[in-house]
C-alpha cells in the first residue's frame, strides 16, 4: 500500500545529506514551508546549496537557516530586501556565495529539470554581468544565452491539502515555485493542513500529482491573532 506520509517532519528529512541542493519554495512569506526549514536547522545538514525566489526575511525561516552557517551557496533572484541583513552580513563577510538568477529565468531551468530538458536559449541577461561567461547565439535576429537546468536532491514545499498517495493542492499565492519545484528534485517533501481520503480530492485541482511527492506531513493551521503573534487553528 502506498503511503507517503510521514509522522513527524524529523522523519520526513531523515535522509537529507550533507551538501546537497535544496529547493525552497515561497515568495517572500507566501508559501514558505517554515515548518520544513526549522526541521532542516534541527536535522543539521551542512555544505547545502539553496535554491530560493530571495534570500530570507528578517531572523525566522530561510534567514535562520543561513544564520547557522550551513549554507555554502544560494540561487535566488532577490538577495536584498530593507530586512535581509542576515544574507547581506555572511555575503559581504565572503562566508555565503551567490548565483542571481532572473526571476523568469529561476522558474525555467527547474522547469526544464523536471522536463528532462538539457538546456535551452533565454533572451533574458543578453548583454549584461549575468551573462558573463556563457554561450550566446542569435536566433532570428534575437540575441538569447544559453542556460541550464537547477536539479535538486531535496525540494520543501508548503501545500494546502493532501492524500496519502501524494497528491497536492495549494491555497492562492502559496502555490508560487511549488509545483515546479517539486518536479526537479529528487526527492519532495510537502506540508499540509489536511490529509485528505483517497479520492476526496478532486483530479481537476490537483496541481501537484503524487508522482513528484516523496514525504508529506501534517501540520496545525495558524493565524495571526492581536498584536501580530501565531496561534494554532
Amino acid at each position: 500500500m502506498v503511503n507517503k506520509i510521514a509522522d513527524s517532519i524529523a522523519e520526513a528529512l531523515a535522509g537529507v545529506r550533507d551538501g546537497a541542493t535544496v529547493l525552497i519554495g515561497g515568495f517572500g512569506n507566501a508559501g514558505s514551508p517554515r515548518e520544513l526549514i526549522d526541521g532542516l536547522i534541527e536535522h543539521g545538514a551542512r555544505d547545502l546549496t539553496v535554491v530560493n525566489n530571495n534570500a530570507g526575511n528578517g531572523d525566522e525561516g530561510l534567514a535562520a537557516l543561513l544564520k547557522t552557517g550551513r549554507v555554502r551557496k544560494i540561487i535566488c533572484s532577490f538577495p536584498r530586501q530593507a530586512d535581509s541583513w542576515v544574507f547581506d552580513e555572511l555575503y559581504r563577510a565572503g562566508r555565503i556565495e551567490l548565483e542571481l538568477v532572473p526571476q523568469g529565468n529561476l522558474a525555467e531551468r527547474m522547469r526544464a529539470a523536471g522536463a528532462g530538458i538539457g538546456a535551452f536559449f533565454c533572451p533574458t541577461g543578453y548583454g549584461t554581468d549575468l551573462a558573463a561567461g556563457k554561450e550566446t547565439r542569435e536566433i532570428n535576429g534575437r540575441h538569447y544565452v544559453l542556460e541550464y537546468p537547477i536539479h535538486g536532491d531535496v525540494a520543501l514545499i508548503r501545500a494546502e491539502r493532501g492524500d496519502r498517495w501524494g497528491n497536492l493542492t495549494y491555497r492562492k499565492a502559496a502555490r508560487n515555485f511549488g509545483p515546479v519545484m517539486a518536479t526537479a528534485a529528487r526527492f519532495t517533501v510537502a506540508t499540509v493542513h489536511e490529509i485528505a481520503e483517497l479520492g476526496a480530492l478532486d483530479p481537476e485541482a490537483v496541481v501537484t500529482p503524487g508522482i513528484h511527492v516523496s514525504k508529506v506531513v501534517r501540520i496545525p493551521r495558524t493565524a495571526t491573532g492581536a498584536g501580530g503573534l501565531k496561534k494554532s487553528a
